[in-house]
């Protein structure tokens, strides 16, 4: 895969549509041509404790910001034409669809690829999957985890290598 641009979402809370921030890397020719991260204010607007202790995001840090559709306008020209690639596709393009049915978005067809998916098949003898795990097995050191920039370079590393 030449072109593509990696993406990650953290959430608020469980619902899939309360993404709180985002990560997208654009990969044209092999390398890195872009990269772009925002603060979203979620939908739902509450942080559930669990996921405050995965990415230490908070109420205090989004109020501000923008809501997804003003943020999504800056991302969609930037992945426009190009696949997705997610470590655990599902979980970031269910993300997406439930923020963008939210808001009342036209889908325009994104096609996700799955890292994770590609690492499993590839990677054997690793004791997880997760992406930390794969990322250093594929030689990219992986130091902000969950932070949204951060896993999107880390999946794009992945995705160089596994893809």
């Amino acid at each position: 895969m030449q072109d593509f641009a990696a993406i990650d979402f953290e959430t608020a809370n469980g619902a899939p549509s309360s993404v709180c921030s985002v990560g997208v890397v654009v990969v044209r020719g092999r390398a890195v041509c872009e990269t772009f991260y925002s603060l979203i204010q979620p939908e739902p607007n509450y942080y559930a404790w669990f996921c405050q202790r995965v990415h230490g995001l908070s109420r205090a840090d989004t109020d501000s910001a923008e809501p997804f559709p003003s943020v999504w306008q800056r991302v969609a020209p930037l992945v426009e034409g190009l696949p997705l690639v997610a470590h655990n596709a599902a979980f970031d393009e269910r993300c997406l669809r439930a923020a963008m049915q939210t808001y009342r978005m036209d889908w325009p067809d994104y096609i996700f690829y799955d890292t994770l998916r590609a690492a499993r098949r590839l990677l054997k003898g690793l004791p997880n999957h997760q992406l930390h795990t794969v990322s250093e097995a594929c030689g990219y050191c992986l130091e902000r985890h969950h932070h949204a920039l951060a896993d999107a370079e880390a999946c794009a590393a992945i995705a160089l290598k596994l893809l």
